[in-house]
């Protein structure tokens, strides 16, 4: 089995994590997460909706606060807004409980 280091794509903050993401749009399913890329230290995200006005980094907001079951208004795009490589500062979830969410989710 591949050591999936997805840790690093996790940074602790004391009351919010930031999580590093790469985002592939327009996909043919949502998968949050669907996997770990090791070369760029990011969580890989597959959305359904394209790149265009918003729509998928509204749908990456909303498939994160479900995934971790906070409201979509804790978290927030801190760069990468319109790039595929994104940053996202979440608040109400600890590092420990992101990482053990992601785990069960990246090892199925």
């Amino acid at each position: 089995m591949i050591h999936m280091s997805f840790e690093e794509a996790i940074k602790d903050l004391g009351s919010a994590i930031i999580v590093d993401i790469e985002v592939t749009p327009g996909s043919r399913s949502v998968s949050v997460p669907s996997g770990y890329n090791e070369w760029r230290k990011r969580i890989e995200v597959k959305l359904t909706r394209n790149a265009q006005k918003g729509k998928a980094n509204e749908q990456l907001v909303e498939c994160l606060a479900e995934l971790f079951g906070i409201s979509s208004s804790n978290i927030l795009i801190s760069s990468g807004a319109t790039s595929s490589k994104k940053s996202l500062l979440i608040k109400g979830i600890s590092y420990k409980q992101a990482v053990s969410i992601f785990r069960a989710h990246l090892m199925k």
